[in-house]
């Protein structure tokens, strides 16, 4: 069926102009670059929760950049398709596809032992990592790399931080704009150049760490109120809550109990669905911050190597990083507010997947 389905695929070939730079890889290649790469693009219903994935595109490329092979599947959602006026993908195209339990084995093969490149990698990562804990599974994906980080790291000269500023930096013609298939073709073709230059300045890669899902939920959320939302341009789309009802008592020190009122941020993925644990931080008492300061009492992290905004300002400003784990156990007892009484929340029971 998957066969069919890359055999029906419009063709679309690569079509590169002149690339600025030099395109040549350096003679020493840095040893603890990865040795492949697999380039993903997925289109959604939306960007909730809820929503599923109805198209997938993969180019495998080797440790240099290389494309080695490449292959796209449309997936049957089971439900309204969304923004059709976007990805172009109809309840008529989708009906006859596949759903993703059945796409799994040969997505896996093609994402194993590759580090998951993808731009704004965190999107496409948690729709991929949802969809695989929907099919009680669990993608072979350990590392990503965002190549909107990647420009960032290189300072390239781009007005923003589309994929089509990009393409246009190194000359790359995109002929089918939303296409899985092409988009993953146009990044693979924009990444090359940018893993070779990174390469020979021997920078240090924006890898980050890939945390399955154990424990997620599928009610629905908050929808999009504009075409312009379909796809985030931010790390993660924000969310608005409650303000926390209780002042900040200070930093959180090691060792002791959390105390309602503390100011607590996430970095990274979790196990448990981002939402559900801001969740049950707000129901505890707790104030979930968007971004980190001066002011905040805990950061909540997986990967505290990772190079992201959150852990670069807890090492400058001092602040206390937890693993999901340590933070769960926190939860458990988290201490009133001064003046305020007994912490109900502390016994609310957990959200189930």
């Amino acid at each position: 069926m998957l066969e069919d389905r890359m055999a029906a695929a419009p063709s679309i070939t690569p079509a590169i102009g002149p690339q600025p730079g030099p395109q040549t890889p350096p003679d020493a290649w840095p040893e603890g670059y990865p040795q492949g790469y697999a380039v993903v693009d997925v289109e959604t219903t939306g960007l909730a929760r809820d929503d599923r994935i109805i198209s997938a595109a993969v180019y495998q490329l080797d440790a240099r950049g290389e494309v080695q092979d490449h292959w796209y599947t449309l997936v049957n959602p089971q439900r309204d398709p969304g923004p059709v006026w976007i990805h172009g993908l109809t309840s008529e195209v989708l009906a006859g596809a596949p759903l993703f339990p059945d796409v799994v084995p040969e997505l896996s093969r093609r994402l194993a032992d590759r580090v998951l490149v993808a731009h704004n990698a965190m999107f496409d990562w948690s729709m991929l990592a949802r969809e695989y804990a929907r099919a009680r599974a669990t993608a072979p994906v350990r590392q990503r790399l965002c190549t909107i980080a990647l420009s960032k790291e290189l300072r390239l000269p781009l007005p923003n931080h589309k994929l089509e500023s990009l393409a246009a930096h190194y000359g790359v013609v995109q002929e089918r704009a939303h296409h899985a298939l092409d988009d993953a073709r146009v990044l693979a073709e924009a990444f090359r150049p940018s893993l070779r230059r990174a390469a020979r300045e021997k920078l240090r890669l924006p890898l980050l760490t890939c945390q399955p899902l154990t424990e997620w939920s599928d009610s629905p959320a908050a929808r999009p109120q504009s075409a312009t939302a379909y796809r985030p341009t931010s790390w993660r789309p924000s969310r608005k809550r409650p303000a926390c009802p209780y002042p900040n008592p200070g930093r959180y020190v090691a060792g002791g109990p959390l105390v309602q009122g503390m100011r607590v941020a996430f970095s990274g993925d979790t196990s448990v669905d981002r939402e559900l644990l801001e969740d049950r931080a707000a129901e505890a008492g707790l104030h979930v911050a968007t971004s980190l300061s001066r002011l905040t009492s805990l950061l909540v992290t997986n990967d505290p190597d990772s190079r992201t905004s959150k852990t670069a300002k807890a090492a400058q400003f001092g602040t206390v990083v937890v693993d999901e784990a340590a933070f769960m156990q926190l939860l458990q007892d988290v201490r009133p507010a001064p003046g305020a009484g007994p912490a109900a929340s502390s016994d609310a029971a957990p959200a189930s997947g």
